[in-house]
């Protein structure tokens, strides 16, 4: 096998490396934070959540702006330049001194975030050989599983010994910064860098032509942001469990890094669409055992379930963003798959918390499933032949 044809080969794992500091040094902190904010500024937790959704906001604004501009311009500046702001804004965190200041610059770093994200998935797919991309999509996932597992536990830890936030705003400072040092050494082809000449419309910041794909992504990102987001209250307050969150998120990136590694057998010999049929078929079931047992069984039971499915699901309906699309719109269509999973997120934490003040925890749980069953009978009823019709390649 030549270099070109190797998955592993070194620019990839260079930009797999530098996604993995990034997701690293963003979780490191955010479980940190609602603490930092209460225990520093004496703040609410109305306040805790007005600061820290600003974050949410600017990232889902930035990430169809940086599918235009890893297009239109220079793959690797763009990068660099993403990724160099969201390095130099955690220097941003060792220095607020007050509570608005550390609201603005908490706000301002969802920018990069969100950019920085699309650039270096996009970056991926550049540096992957065509014949192993959807595999190299499905390992690329990894990266982000693995440090989304390692990186709260990381900072939990280091806190309880020091007890110091600098020392983990710090750490996140590092962390990006090495990922930043790792990408200015990545190598693209020189094809790559060819500008979007297409008339400014719509389309150069949304692929309109994957609209139907969106709609299945909101629906999983709206059932995962129903249990994402009130999971903690509600094993405290239902089940009893106080301490149980983090053991849920453990097994849920488990069940994706097992998903990862199966699917890839199926990605390699390039069968895309067998990878979502799975994914949320198994994800779906999972969302019912939620609402179904409301007990320690169904509350991690679920958990590896939806890692499962999930891990499926993403590198599939990326390959299938990333097919629909011409090579000079791959960032529209990275950022196009992932808007669509941020407005999902965003609506389930709305309408997850009326359902629950409205009607209790049992109604929101049932919503999710309800709402991740239409996204599944909407993807077997239309979305497979739309992608079969519409495809490039």
């Amino acid at each position: 096998m030549t270099e070109t044809e190797r998955l592993w080969n070194a620019n990839y794992v260079k930009v797999w490396c530098a996604n993995f500091m990034i997701f690293f040094s963003f979780m490191v902190v955010t479980p940190l934070l609602p603490l930092y904010l209460s225990e520093t500024y004496q703040a609410d937790k109305d306040t805790i959540g007005f600061v820290l959704s600003g974050y949410t906001l600017t990232a889902l604004l930035a990430r169809p702006i940086a599918g235009y501009l890893v297009d239109s311009f220079s793959r690797k500046v763009v990068l660099l330049t993403c990724y160099f702001l969201f390095f130099a804004l955690f220097a941003g965190y060792l220095i607020a001194g007050t509570m608005t200041l550390f609201a603005i610059i908490r706000t301002a770093h969802g920018a990069p975030m969100g950019a920085v994200t699309v650039a270096n998935s996009t970056s991926a797919i550049d540096v992957l050989p065509s014949s192993r991309r959807a595999e190299g999509i499905g390992y690329y996932g990894l990266s982000n599983n693995l440090a989304t597992s390692m990186a709260p536990t990381v900072g939990l830890i280091i806190y309880d010994s020091i007890g110091d936030y600098n020392i983990i705003f710090l750490i996140a400072l590092c962390a990006a910064g090495v990922g930043l040092a790792i990408n200015a050494t990545v190598y693209f082809p020189s094809k790559e860098i060819v500008p979007n000449k297409d008339p400014m419309s719509f389309d150069r910041f949304f692929l309109v032509k994957g609209w139907s794909e969106g709609l299945v992504m909101v629906c999983v990102g709206l059932s995962y942001g129903v249990l994402a987001t009130y999971l903690a209250i509600y094993g405290k307050e239902e089940l009893g469990m106080t301490a149980g969150t983090g053991a849920w998120f453990a097994v849920l990136c488990t069940g994706l890094i097992l998903s990862r590694l199966i699917g890839a057998r199926s990605l390699r010999k390039g069968k895309v669409m067998e990878n979502v049929n799975h994914g949320i078929l198994i994800s779906v079931f999972g969302y019912l055992l939620f609402a179904l047992l409301k007990n320690p069984i169904g509350y991690y039971g679920a958990a590896i379930i939806i890692g499962l499915g999930n891990g499926h699901i993403w590198p599939g309906m990326q390959t299938m963003f990333i097919n629909l699309a011409p090579n000079n719109k791959r960032g529209t269509a990275n950022s196009s798959q992932l808007t669509c999973w941020d407005i999902g997120m965003g609506l389930g934490v709305v309408f997850g918390g009326m359902a629950i003040h409205h009607t209790g925890y049992s109604a929101a749980f049932w919503f999710a499933f309800v709402v991740n069953l239409v996204g599944v009978l909407f993807y077997f009823i239309y979305v497979k032949r739309h992608f079969i019709k519409n495809r490039l390649r």
